[in-house]
């Protein structure tokens, strides 16, 4: 591995994963460094382990959440704290394990190669993959590209990213009631792109684990699916609104 890069950061939340976020941890630092870990309130002892760990790993960083705020929460107090320190991108990934860590370094490069740009995964799925996840994605990336007017968001849902941070970070402190938990991925594409962040995708492997095998998920479908659709609805009427500026900006480009 390269030496620590000084823009580039992968950013994990991570809300009572088990032991499958030290498996993350060690597979994205295989791959790159730093790392920073958000325990977003986590009370399954995972914060006490991530924090040894980090104790013997200087290109490893734990921030620990008091309390649990959800994803996009956690991860705007990483983006923040990024900020401060200089970094100008960061790649996030799920803390469970689903994420393709040998993925890294290429969406990292992609990120070096156009750090204007947001770099999307485009999620290629096994047979682990829930039916119902799948099918519920495709409502949301029809959505999405509706929102955008076709823009290049292959995939809204998939948290395997990098984004540029200091227009991301503007967004979320703009609309302070949007953006904090599982709505973080999709709104976040959508406004990067209506104020004029292009899109890359690159393909990501993602797999999905049973409890067996150590899998844990937090998502829940009516409560989820429930909070997906009404920022959807919001984001469409905001669609509505920018539409001219949209359509002209569409006309413009090559």
């Amino acid at each position: 591995m390269s030496a620590p890069s000084g823009t580039h950061l992968v950013l994990i939340p991570s809300y009572n994963p088990g032991a499958k976020v030290l498996e993350t941890v060690r597979a994205a630092r295989a791959q790159w460094a730093p790392v920073w870990v958000v325990v977003d309130g986590s009370t399954d002892g995972t914060a006490e382990a991530l924090a040894a760990r980090a104790a013997e790993d200087p290109a490893l960083t734990v921030l620990v959440r008091a309390r649990n705020g959800g994803k996009g929460a956690a991860l705007l107090e990483g983006f923040t704290e990024a900020l401060r320190r200089g970094y100008t991108h960061a790649l996030t990934l799920d803390s469970d394990g689903q994420h393709p860590a040998e993925r890294i370094p290429a969406f990292m490069q992609a990120s070096l190669a156009h750090p204007e740009a947001m770099v999307l995964g485009r999620p290629l799925f096994d047979a682990s993959a829930p039916a119902v996840r799948v099918k519920g994605r495709r409502i949301s990336n029809w959505w999405a590209n509706l929102e955008t007017l076709g823009a290049g968001i292959e995939d809204s849902l998939c948290g395997f990213r990098v984004y540029p941070l200091a227009p991301l970070v503007r967004l979320m402190l703009e609309h302070r009631h949007a953006m904090r938990r599982f709505d973080f991925d999709v709104e976040a594409a959508v406004r990067l792109s209506w104020s004029g962040v292009p899109a890359l995708n690159l393909p990501a492997p993602v797999r999905y684990f049973t409890a067996e095998q150590g899998g844990v998920s937090h998502f829940r479908y009516v409560r989820d699916n429930a909070l997906l659709t009404s920022m959807h609805l919001r984001l469409f009427f905001g669609f509505l609104a920018r539409l001219p500026r949209l359509a002209a900006r569409r006309a413009a480009s090559p």
